[in-house]
């Protein structure tokens, strides 16, 4: 009898956290981040030398992928690099099915 019982218990306290943890996902939900952001830094120099205007790169890319600068103002970043940055923009879709126009 004491096995039924403490199974009962089991259940019950499985399920109640089972639709706690439901009501939390959807609660606390987070949407995911672009990951076009962590690209576009990574094909950046590295330098974080604010010659462009932001803190570092990862400033700059996060506002180039929200559309915040339509040119790529980074002095440091060598010509083909640029090329292939604007090229991954172009052809490179964000969660939500929007391309970036960048010059």
């Amino acid at each position: 009898m004491n096995y039924i019982i403490s199974l009962v218990v089991m259940l019950i306290i499985g399920a109640l956290l089972g639709i706690l943890l439901g009501v939390a996902n959807e609660k606390f939900h987070v949407e995911p981040e672009d990951e076009r952001v962590e690209k576009a830094t990574e094909m950046l120099p590295g330098y974080n030398c604010g010659s462009c205007g932001y803190s570092g790169c990862g400033a700059m890319a996060e506002a180039i992928v929200s559309g915040k600068l339509d040119m790529i103002p980074c002095n440091p970043l060598k010509q083909e690099d640029r090329e292939k940055l604007v090229e991954y923009l172009k052809n490179t879709p964000g969660p939500n099915g929007s391309i970036i126009e960048i010059k």
